[in-house]
């Protein structure tokens, strides 16, 4: 009877032990509001008399708001978002630093990284009827090829001035990282020899080379009166088509040249932006339940939804000796959800109103 009472009253100082780090680590208010981050913003004002720091502070905040919007709006939205008054600026500050401050010559230097808070963003968005995306890099391979109609020649790396001049023109707002192939003879004479049927070839046979599975092939063709550009775009396996004309553009002029590469750009970083869109029309709520002997992967699945731009927020609803039990809201589809958690490893038993992380 003796040892009944000690083992059961060592359960039971388990028990709320547990609970205790439960309530400890796991707040049933917490919410998460992560911010999206905006670094090396860079301001200069000449050191008069009527200087005011703060001004050059709320210049720097408006610097890193339009650079921000830059990064997670696509092009057609950003002239939506681009009047914001400094009341409105100021509530979606969430942090901000001073990484360097300098006077040189009467004029005062400012280095700032500023913190935007993602929920009063994203409120703020919604109410202009835009929805953005979460700004994630991406390393694209790409190949852009000339193709001059009247001489019946394709133009690969020599006098390509596509090729020659595209990684010039690179803005701190661009999302994606173009590696482009280094000029191989083996490659010039296979892409020459498919010149018929230039459109309909896959291109396989060199984007392998690179350990590459996403791929841009530009196809611009030149013709006496206008420039075609067919843009293959092949991201997570699924191939898009993109259709774009040049009218009175010359490819011998390097401004001419300089407005291409930028339109090409601008096309390929909104097909990437709304592949990562946020709609948060959609809250969706999801319901997960999770046993609290697993106490690594409850801590794990914690990071991960910390970390997911899709989740607008998540807190526990309640727990008990066996299951914590998360509400999710999230910002797309059930099954872009459980597609995204598999891939940090979490699986669900989705037969019931609650999962069950397996």
């Amino acid at each position: 009877m003796l040892k009944f009472k000690i083992i059961f009253t060592k359960n039971l100082y388990n028990f709320f032990l547990t609970l205790s780090l439960i309530l400890f680590f796991f707040s049933t208010d917490k919410i998460q509001a992560k911010s999206f981050n905006v670094y090396n913003i860079e301001i200069s004002e000449p050191f008069e008399i009527n200087f005011d720091k703060n001004n050059v502070i709320i210049r720097g905040f408006e610097k890193a708001y339009f650079e921000l919007i830059l990064q997670i709006v696509t092009s057609v939205d950003q002239n939506k978002v681009n009047q914001i008054t400094q009341n409105e600026l100021k509530e979606m500050i969430e942090t901000f630093s001073i990484k360097e401050e300098k006077f040189i010559d009467e004029l005062y230097y400012v280095n700032l990284d500023v913190s935007f808070n993602k929920k009063k963003l994203l409120s703020y968005l919604e109410k202009k009827n835009v929805f953005p995306s979460t700004p994630l890099k991406k390393k694209i391979f790409f190949i852009p090829i000339i193709i001059d109609e009247n001489k019946k020649d394709l133009l690969i790396f020599s006098n390509n001035k596509i090729f020659n001049q595209w990684n010039i023109y690179q803005k701190s707002n661009h999302l994606i990282e173009y590696i482009l192939p280094t000029e191989d003879l083996e490659d010039i004479n296979n892409i020459k020899s498919k010149f018929e049927f230039i459109e309909d070839y896959d291109f396989k046979e060199i984007i392998q080379k690179y350990n590459l599975e996403d791929s841009v092939i530009a196809l611009i063709f030149v013709n006496n009166q206008n420039i075609r550009l067919l843009s293959k775009i092949s991201l997570n396996n699924e191939l898009v088509l993109k259709n774009k004309s040049f009218s009175k553009h010359d490819l011998n002029n390097d401004d001419h040249v300089k407005k291409i590469i930028d339109e090409m750009k601008i096309i390929y970083e909104d097909y990437w932006k709304n592949f990562n869109l946020i709609n948060t029309s959609i809250k969706l709520p999801i319901n997960i339940k999770i046993n609290t002997k697993y106490v690594k992967k409850i801590s794990n699945f914690e990071k991960v939804l910390e970390e997911m731009d899709l989740i607008y927020n998540f807190n526990i609803q309640k727990f008990d000796k066996d299951f914590i039990y998360y509400r999710i809201i999230f910002n797309s589809t059930p099954n872009n959800f459980l597609k995204l958690m598999e891939n940090h490893y979490f699986n669900f038993d989705t037969q019931k109103n609650v999962w069950i992380l397996k």
